[in-house]
């Protein structure tokens, strides 16, 4: 039987594996769905929220647990990944909570001899395609929101972190939550993409790369069902003349390198001003020399491997082809012992000289790096941020409020922050446009991706 192999960057050793499902298999967990999910729908939303605040217990009192098999799965420091299972916690309460607004029934008004209302009703069963760098804060926004909403979910985890979908399975199992409302399924890419077409899947969600989303977008082609892309970015910073220098090198070196870089809105490219670029540079060197580059299990490490070999020799490719054309490194990787090609072990960098003509400022990278390039003013930087076919988010850094929203209004992205990054609010949709994607997910508009309206059109008797 073939397996999904989970192959740990700590020490390139099999971690995990489990054996793909077989079509007998898919069929029971889709049929079961389905019939689960018309009993589910008929349930009251005060019925759902109490399941799924018992499921976000059960999930902290695993916290030790999980956070250990989500360093060991794809190499975050053991010193962070508690604070996403909390993070996970609050995320999925504060979606529980939001709930009523965002499937509240509307009146359109009064209408002599008629009750007029509309209803938002499940769209039926959800496919979830969830991604390994933050396993369940990204499938977190699709599964409770989907589940709250009178919805059934398969969840389909990627290979890499293929234990966080047996942890939310006992999550929901030790809620209590009915059999078959929430399942997982281990599938290879083909029966995945296969799947997508099936009339027993209602919508599908999908985070990870664009060639995939793609992909997802042909297979669902054939069917008049919703698709949520959640895709690549290449997200950018840009430091004005009057920000705080010191305090946006701190902000976007974090957003740049937090979780090695692997964030789908981490910081990959910086535009100074030209005013305090080399004052930025400054702090932004000293900043990322200071990482503490190791072994993930020891808690004193702060940067640990990218989630395969494979992945850090692409980066490390990028950030090659960049210096061949001009670009230039400031972080010396010898300085890291732990930094060794041919492993997952990468050091921070920094490269600059950069411009808009390499890959490594267009692409994304998803890795410990980041490019600095020096801008005149706001248009010359609105025009760099904006020349990407990503837009998830934007930072701008700035003391001027005003100027933040107006240079914001010019940002072709979902998202714009003001002296910070790297962030999520749940209470405000997540969404990105070009390639980055379509649909949106978390707020009460998330509900609206996951239901559909159903008008009350009622004569009334005379």
């Amino acid at each position: 039987m073939n397996m999904q192999q989970t192959i740990t960057p700590v020490d390139g050793s099999v971690y995990v594996e489990r054996p793909y499902a077989d079509a007998a298999k898919i069929d029971a967990v889709f049929d079961r769905a389905v019939k689960a999910q018309r009993a589910w729908a008929l349930t009251t939303l005060e019925e759902r929220a109490a399941l799924c605040h018992r499921f976000c217990d059960a999930l902290l009192r695993h916290t030790d647990e999980i956070a250990l098999e989500i360093s060991w799965s794809m190499g975050r420091p053991i010193s962070q990944t508690p604070s996403e299972v909390r993070s996970c916690a609050e995320r999925a309460r504060f979606m529980i909570d939001e709930a009523p607004a965002g499937l509240a029934t509307y009146d359109p008004g009064f209408k002599p001899g008629f009750k007029r209302y509309i209803k938002r009703t499940p769209l039926g069963v959800v496919f979830v395609i969830a991604p390994w760098n933050y396993p369940l804060l990204t499938t977190v926004n699709s599964v409770i929101p989907a589940i709250m909403a009178g919805n059934a979910v398969v969840l389909k985890h990627a290979p890499q972190t293929q234990l966080c979908a047996e942890r939310f399975f006992q999550a929901f199992e030790e809620a209590g939550l009915p059999a078959g409302v929430f399942q997982y399924l281990h599938l290879t890419n083909r029966d995945a993409e296969g799947l997508i077409g099936d009339t027993r899947v209602a919508h599908v969600n999908f985070t990870g790369s664009v060639a995939t989303g793609h992909l997802v977008q042909r297979a669902a082609a054939g069917r008049f069902i919703s698709v949520g892309l959640e895709l690549g970015g290449k997200d950018p910073g840009y430091v004005r003349a009057d920000a705080d220098v010191k305090f946006a090198a701190e902000t976007l070196l974090d957003g740049a390198f937090f979780n090695s870089g692997q964030c789908c809105c981490g910081i990959e490219r910086i535009y100074a001003h030209e005013s305090v670029y080399e004052e930025f540079l400054e702090h932004a060197v000293a900043i990322a020399r200071a990482y503490r580059l190791g072994n993930p299990m020891q808690q004193d490490t702060n940067l640990g491997p990218v989630v395969s070999a494979r992945a850090a020799a692409n980066i490390r490719a990028q950030m090659d082809e960049a210096i061949a054309q001009g670009a230039r490194a400031l972080i010396a990787p010898e300085a890291f012992t732990a930094d060794a090609p041919g492993t997952a072990y990468m050091a921070p960098q920094i490269l600059v000289d950069v411009d808009h003509s390499m890959r490594f400022m267009t692409e994304e990278t998803f890795g410990p790096t980041v490019g600095i390039m020096k801008v005149k003013n706001d248009d010359d930087a609105v025009a760099m941020m904006n020349d990407s076919h990503y837009g998830l988010t934007a930072a701008i850094f700035t003391r001027d409020l005003e100027a933040a929203e107006t240079i914001g209004d010019r940002c072709e992205t979902g998202t714009v922050f003001l002296n910070r990054c790297d962030a999520l609010d749940p209470a405000l949709p997540w969404v990105g446009v070009k390639d980055t994607g379509r649909g949106y997910t978390l707020s009460r508009w998330g509900y609206e991706t996951l239901t559909r309206p159903k008008s009350y059109h009622l004569r009334l008797a005379e």
